[in-house]
Parts: C-alpha cells; structure tokens; sequence
C-alpha cells in the first residue's frame, strides 16, 4: 500500500493535471487508500471530473466526495428554468429516447427515473446533465430493463474483458438470468468500475452487481 502522504500528492497531482480542475482549490486527504474530497466548485463537470481523476490514480480503493457545487450569481437559475434545459438537451440528443425519463428538479439537484434498454444511454444522460449550467448534483435512479431476449453469455462477458485493457485474470463472471456478477480482485478503483461498465453492454442485461475488490500493492 502507498504512503498516504504518496498517494495525496499523486491525487493531488492528478486534479491539478486536469484542464479543467486546474485552477480548482480541491481538499484531500487520505487514510489507507481511502480518499476524501472536499472544496468548492463552481459547477457539476468539475466535481465529476474531480472524483474521476482520483479514481484512476493506483493505490485509491475507495472514494469519499463532498465537494460542493456554488454558482457565480449570474449562472444561478431557477429549478424550473434547470429542468426545461434538461429536457430540451435529451430530445437533441438522438441516442436518448427522452419519453422513457422523468425529470425532478429541487434546489438545482437533478433526479431522474425510468427505464431505458442499455446501460449507455443511463452513462449518456449522465453526461448531458453534468455540463449544463444551473446544475448542482445528480441522482441518477434509471433502471436498465433490456427489450432483448438473448440468454446473457458467460464466455462473451469473459472474452471481452480479456480484450480489454484493464484485464486482470482474478476477475470472476457468473450468470444468473438476467443478472451478471463480478467477483475477485482488481488493482485499481477505476479497473473495478471498467469492468463492470464493459460487463454492462452485454445483450439482454438488467442488472450488474460488482462485487470486486480493490487490492493494490506497491512496489517500493
């Protein structure tokens, strides 16, 4: 295990790295791998962008983020003016199928519910929603509810992780319905969470429970 002094720094350096998190005064600290983030931003891509790039530093098992969004008045906009942005960035975007969605705006906190048929569009409209101005947080409760009926593929799941970069032989797939489960280890926060958004474009999913553990050992 790194240093907890190494591994700030390292995340530290990795904020500081980023374009648009350079000028950003972000609060870090860590115990054993566990990083905690705190400040103030000025808008929801940056708090994003910031827990991202702590995520992909090695040695960081798990992530704690209380970073707070504050807006300059003049980018201040009321719930109702956020949620008509919102809806209006889904239907000019064509990979969204924005029938499928409820919006629920309350103190520039963006909740959405529904169900749409792949894992990427939940990831799109995630994307959409943090770039627009007025936006503070989001909680994303979509469900993916696939409209196919291919049986899930064990050895497809497998093959594409083996395809990947992030491959590690420790990583474990089992299969049950419509349920895909991933156990073993990685060595890195951001292999764990690769590996189940790639576990995510199976056909005929519903469900991915990532159960891998993060297990990180530095050669001094």
């Amino acid at each position: 295990m790194k240093a907890n002094t190494k591994l700030q720094r390292e995340v530290q350096d990795a904020i500081a790295w980023e374009p648009l998190l350079h000028a950003a005064e972000i609060g870090i600290t860590v115990q054993d791998g566990i990083v905690s983030l705190t400040g103030i931003v000025d808008s929801y891509a940056k708090k994003t962008e910031a827990e991202s790039a702590a995520k992909k530093v090695a040695g960081v098992k798990a992530l704690v983020e209380n970073i707070e969004v504050k807006f300059p008045s003049s980018w201040v906009k009321s719930d109702a003016e956020v949620a008509k942005e919102v809806l209006d960035a889904f239907k000019s975007n064509y990979s969204i199928p924005d029938d499928k969605i409820m919006v629920k705006v309350e103190d520039g906190w963006v909740t959405l519910e529904g169900e749409l048929p792949w894992h990427y569009q939940k990831e799109e409209v995630e994307r959409v929603v943090k770039y627009l101005i007025g936006v503070k947080g989001l909680i994303n409760k979509i469900k993916v509810k696939s409209e196919l009926d291919d049986a899930i593929q064990k050895k497809d799941i497998e093959d594409a992780l083996k395809r990947s970069s992030i491959y590690d032989s420790d990583i474990k797939v089992s299969v049950l319905g419509t349920t895909v489960t991933l156990t073993g280890t990685t060595n890195s926060l951001y292999q764990k969470e690769e590996a189940g958004r790639i576990a995510w474009k199976t056909r005929g999913i519903w469900n991915v429970k990532n159960e891998l553990e993060v297990d990180y050992e530095y050669a001094f």
